[in-house]
C-alpha cells in the first residue's frame, strides 16, 4: 500500500492559526519577531464589527447589519439637525392651513406656467427661496397664496408646486426681467392684478403665461441679457497727479504715443485743469502755508519714492479687485453631459465676501496732524472736507460726448464673439476649454440717463453663458483702458493670450440682470402646442417706468452714499505696483518692469516688482472725517450669472 506524501499538503485552518498565535504569545528571543515584531500589523486580529476603512462589519450580512442597533442612522441625525436648525428661525413662509380649511376648499386644476417678474433686491437675500430668509421666491410664493393661485393644501410646501427659476441672484441684486415656473391655479382673469397686490412695491409680476407641462424655465434658456449702469464720470482721465496720470504721461513719452493718447482723450483733455483754476485753486489760496501743504499732500499724493509705509489693508483690497494672486488650480472638473457645473458657469455671487474699501486714514498723517494745536487741525478737517466736495461736484457735473461713447463703443465690439476669457475670471488657465465663451453683443447706449443730476452710461452684453465676475471685469477693462487714453481694442485682444493679466472688477453695485431669452422653446415647442410666447418685448414699457423708479434711483442713492465708484477708480488710479500698467503706452511690458523708489537699488532685470503694495489714497486722506460709510461690494453678483445656465 502506497504511503501518501503530506510534506506538500496545508495544514488545517486550526492548525495554523494556532501555529501564528503560539508565535504571537512567544517571548521575544534573540533573531526572533523582538521589536520589529511588536510593529507590525497582527495579521489574524479580530477587528470585526469595528469602525474604520478596513473594519466596516465586513463579514456582516444584510440582515444582520439592518439589526444592528450600533449602527448610525445618518438621514434620522440629519432631519433632526435640520429641524433644530429651523427652530432656531421663525419661518417666513406661509403657515400651513388647517386639515378642516384644507377640505372645504374647493379643489382647482392647477396648470404649469411661466411668471415673468421684475424686482430690486435691497433688503432681500437673494431670489432662492428659504424657509428663514426674506428672499424674492418666498415674498413671490406667500403673494400665490394669498391670491390663491396656490391650494391650501399646497401652500406649506413650494416642492409641491414645482418651483424652478431661471437665474438665481443673490443679495442685493436687481433683476428687470427674470422668471419662475411651477404650477398655479389660473382660472381667475384677474391673477396677475391680485398677486400684485399681495406683493411690496419692489417686486412686480408682469404676466404669467402657459406653457407644456415638460417645461422648465432653467433648462429652455437659451441666453441671457445684462444691463451694467456706471456713471459717465468713470470714463474721466485719472488727475495728473495720481501715480497712473504721471506713469501714463511719462510712458506715453518715451514710446512717442503723446500726440495718438491725446487723440484718444479729445474731450477730456484740459478737464481736471479746468477744475483746478476754477474750483480747487480759489480753496487753497484761502489757507495759510502750512495748512496747504498737508490739504495738498491729502488729497495729491506724490510718487516721490519716500511714500508712506505699504497699507496692508488697501493692498488686500486692490488685489482683491482685480483677483491678484487668484491663479488657475489643477484641472478642470469633469461634468456628466447634460449636467451644469456651478462652479464654472456662475457669474457674480456676492455672497462672496468682498473686503470694504480702507477707510481713509493714515498713521503718518495723524502723526503729522496731531503736531497741530485743535484749531489748526479742525481748519485741515474743513478745507480737506471743502476740496472733497468740490471734486465730487465737478466729476458728477461731467456730461459724456458722443465722440467718448464712440470710443467706448469701439473697446467693446473687441469682445463680440467667441473669445477666451480666462484672464476675465478667476481659477481657469489659457489651456481650459470652458474659458471661452460666445458674446452676442455688447452695446453702449448713446443717450445716457441723467439720476439727479449724474449722468450714467448704460452698457447692456448678451451672451449665452457667463463666468464669474466676467461681466464686472469686461466693463472694467473698457472703462479702464478707455479713461487712461489707451489703444483700447488692442489692449484687449492682447488679453485673450496666455499672458495673466490682473484685471479688476468693478463694483457689482451696477450690474442686474435685464431678460433671460427663451427663442427655442418659442420657435418649437411653443408654436408647436398653440402656447403664448415667452416674451418680455410686450411688457417694455412697465419694465423701463419700474427700473427708473426702482432700480436706478436705487442704485443712485447707494453710490451717492458710499462714493462707491470714484473710490473704486481712485485705488486703482493711485496703486503704486505694475499690475495695471498695460493701461499705458508701453502695454502689457510695462507689468514686467521693476518700480523703483528713492534711495532702493533697482532689482536685477527681469524681476517682478514687490508684491507689497500701497494705495496712496489712503496715505493723504487723514483729516477726512467726514463719516461716510464705505460700501462692501455686493457680487455679480451683485449677481449670478449664471450660464443658460
Amino acid at each position: 500500500m502506497a504511503v501518501e506524501d503530506d510534506s506538500n499538503i496545508a495544514p488545517a485552518a486550526d492548525t495554523q492559526n494556532e501555529a501564528h498565535m503560539a508565535k504571537d504569545q512567544s517571548p521575544d528571543i534573540e533573531g526572533g519577531s523582538g521589536q520589529n515584531g511588536d510593529r507590525k500589523r497582527k495579521r489574524f486580529q479580530d477587528d470585526h464589527g469595528k469602525s474604520g476603512s478596513r473594519g466596516k462589519r465586513r463579514d456582516m450580512g444584510r440582515k444582520d447589519w439592518q439589526r444592528d442597533d450600533t449602527r448610525m442612522d445618518k438621514r434620522s441625525r440629519n432631519e433632526r439637525e435640520k429641524i433644530k436648525r429651523k427652530d432656531d428661525k421663525p419661518s417666513v413662509l406661509p403657515a400651513g392651513f388647517a386639515q378642516d380649511e384644507i377640505a372645504a376648499e374647493d379643489r382647482r386644476p392647477k396648470k404649469k406656467v411661466a411668471v415673468l417678474i421684475g424686482y430690486s433686491g435691497t433688503g432681500y437675500r437673494g431670489m432662492q427661496i428659504s424657509p428663514t430668509e426674506k428672499t424674492i421666491e418666498g415674498e413671490l410664493f406667500t403673494a400665490f397664496v394669498k391670491a390663491g393661485a396656490i391650494s391650501k393644501a399646497n401652500a406649506d410646501d413650494p416642492k409641491k408646486s414645482s418651483l424652478v427659476r431661471c437665474a438665481r441672484t443673490d443679495k442685493g441684486v436687481h433683476a428687470a426681467g427674470n422668471m419662475i415656473s411651477l404650477k398655479l391655479i389660473t382660472e381667475d382673469e384677474n391673477i396677475v392684478e391680485k398677486i400684485n397686490e399681495a406683493l411690496p412695491a419692489q417686486i412686480r409680476v408682469w404676466g404669467i403665461e402657459r406653457t407644456i407641462g415638460s417645461f422648465s424655465c432653467y433648462q429652455s434658456c437659451d441666453s441671457r441679457w445684462y444691463e451694467y449702469l456706471i456713471p459717465s464720470h468713470a470714463f474721466l482721465p485719472p488727475h495728473p497727479s495720481s501715480f497712473l496720470g504721471k506713469i501714463s504721461a511719462e510712458y506715453a513719452k518715451e514710446e512717442a504715443d503723446e500726440e495718438a493718447m491725446a487723440a484718444r482723450q479729445i474731450g477730456v483733455e484740459g478737464f481736471w485743469a479746468g477744475v483746478e483754476e476754477h474750483q480747487i485753486k480759489p480753496i487753497l489760496n484761502d489757507l495759510d502755508d502750512e495748512i496747504r501743504e498737508l490739504v495738498v499732500k491729502a488729497l495729491f499724493p506724490r510718487w516721490d519714492g519716500d511714500l508712506l509705509d505699504a497699507a496692508q489693508g488697501d493692498d488686500s483690497y486692490v488685489r482683491q479687485l482685480a483677483d491678484i494672486g487668484s491663479e488657475a488650480k489643477g484641472p478642470k472638473k469633469v461634468v456628466q453631459k447634460g449636467k451644469r457645473n456651478d462652479d464654472e458657469d456662475r457669474e457674480e455671487d456676492p455672497t462672496e465676501e468682498e473686503i470694504a474699501p480702507p477707510t481713509e486714514e493714515s498713521t503718518r498723517d495723524e502723526q503729522q496732524t496731531t503736531k497741530l494745536s485743535p484749531e489748526k487741525r479742525e481748519l485741515l478737517f474743513q478745507a480737506t472736507k471743502r476740496l472733497k466736495a468740490a471734486y465730487d461736484a465737478a466729476r458728477r457735473s461731467y456730461r459724456i460726448d458722443q465722440a467718448r461713447i464712440k470710443l467706448i463703443q469701439g473697446a467693446l465690439d473687441t469682445y463680440i464673439g467667441t473669445r477666451n476669457y480666462h484672464n476675465y475670471t478667476i481659477q481657469k488657465a489659457h489651456t481650459d476649454p470652458s474659458a471661452k465663451r460666445n458674446i452676442k453683443s455688447f452695446v453702449a447706449n448713446p443717450e445716457p440717463i441723467l439720476i439727479n443730476g449724474t449722468e450714467w452710461l448704460s452698457l447692456k452684453v448678451h451672451g449665452q453663458s457667463f463666468m464669474m465676475h466676467q461681466i464686472r471685469k469686461m466693463v472694467g477693462m473698457v472703462t479702464l483702458l478707455v479713461r487712461a487714453g489707451a489703444d483700447a481694442p488692442k489692449r484687449i485682444e492682447e488679453s485673450y493670450g496666455r499672458d495673466r493679466w490682473s484685471i479688476p472688477k468693478v463694483p457689482g453695485l451696477g450690474l442686474l440682470l435685464e431678460r433671460p431669452v427663451f427663442d427655442s422653446y418659442n420657435t418649437n415647442q411653443a408654436a408647436k402646442f398653440g402656447r403664448e410666447l415667452l416674451d418680455f418685448g410686450k411688457f417694455e414699457d412697465k419694465i423701463e417706468a419700474f427700473k427708473r423708479t426702482n432700480i436706478y434711483e436705487r442704485i443712485w442713492e447707494e453710490e451717492k452714499s458710499s462714493n462707491t465708484f470714484h473710490q473704486f477708480f481712485n485705488h486703482i488710479d493711485n496703486y503704486n505696483q505694475p499690475h495695471f500698467l498695460y493701461l499705458t503706452s508701453k502695454g502689457f511690458a510695462a507689468t514686467k518692469i521693476p518700480l523703483v523708489r528713492k534711495g532702493e537699488v533697482a532689482p536685477a532685470a527681469g524681476v517682478a516688482a514687490s508684491e507689497a503694495a500701497q494705495d496712496v489714497d489712503q496715505q493723504a486722506a487723514a483729516a477726512d472725517t467726514s463719516g461716510v460709510k464705505k460700501r462692501a461690494e455686493p457680487e455679480e453678483e451683485a449677481h449670478t450669472e449664471t450660464k443658460t445656465g
